[in-house]
């Protein structure tokens, strides 16, 4: 059930992934957005009445720091700038959207979020937070899912299709970044892209296996009592070579991890966004 649950989840990322680089011509309904304000990246993400992926636009940017919004004009630039491109694209109407916020986030650090969005003539019509909205693309009726972005890992634990729990921690990739800047000496952008490249990786993975333990003991830690039956991860830090192993070795329970971390969450939330 549980494989075939990420096979299923597989299927519609890679739908996902494929309209982002060529959006579909035909839909059905109103199209829903979902805006992602990611410590590393801005992702909007749309999709149809049917749940059925559309387009979809990224562009990298520093303009969230753990969770928060730290670059307000620059953030409403970018939101303007790729739902303005998709609204071209497609030549449809996009009113409608969700966005997410990690668990936890204060009423006013969401409307901070919830104003970047309806800066690009957005009518926000739901925040949901990004473990819940992740497992809105997963499937998961039971089980708990881990978000680790760049500033933060949320937790989200669900039982019988509910979320029941939530927590958030301030650990994710920037710290991967840090890491390797103060080691070699060179500028987080310097770093950053070291991080990011496939080739570098195999040789970062012992520098970052810390960061990365201390990850999953905070995972561990959120779980005590639970009794969940799977662990599944998602978030762009999960993409790291070897990270997905060190969590498997570090936890009790089978971990799952989709093919494309990265996206879950940004189609998550479009999947979130009310139809009606």
């Amino acid at each position: 059930m549980i494989n075939g649950q990420l096979e299923r989840a597989n299927e519609l990322i890679a739908a996902f992934k494929s309209c982002m680089d060529e959006p579909l011509k035909n839909w059905q309904g109103r199209l829903r957005a979902g805006v992602d304000l990611g410590t590393a990246n801005v992702v909007v993400s749309v999709v149809d009445e049917t749940g059925q992926p559309v387009a979809g636009a990224l562009k990298p940017a520093q303009v969230v720091r753990d969770g928060l919004v730290v670059d307000y004009i620059g953030a409403i630039n970018i939101v303007r700038s790729l739902v303005e491109k998709l609204r071209a694209t497609l030549g449809a109407e996009l009113l409608i959207a969700a966005t997410a916020v990690p668990p936890g986030t204060g009423d006013r650090d969401a409307r901070a979020t919830r104003y970047v969005v309806e800066s690009a003539e957005l009518e926000v019509v739901k925040v949901v937070d990004e473990p819940t909205a992740a497992s809105a693309v997963l499937g998961v009726r039971d089980g708990a899912v881990v978000d680790v972005g760049g500033g933060t890992t949320g937790i989200s634990i669900v039982k019988e299709g509910e979320v029941v729990y939530t927590a958030d921690e301030p650990t994710g990739g920037t710290h991967f970044t840090l890491v390797i800047s103060g080691h070699y000496g060179v500028s987080f952008n310097e770093a950053e892209t070291m991080k990011l490249d496939p080739g570098r990786q195999p040789e970062l993975l012992p520098l970052l296996r810390p960061v990365m333990e201390k990850v999953a003991t905070i995972v561990r830690r959120h779980l005590e009592g639970w009794n969940v039956p799977a662990v599944y991860l998602v978030g762009g830090a999960f993409s790291f070579h070897g990270f997905v192993d060190v969590m498997q070795r570090q936890l009790d329970v089978p971990v799952l991890c989709p093919a494309e971390p990265l996206l879950v969450t940004p189609l998550g939330i479009a999947l979130e966004c009310p139809a009606g």
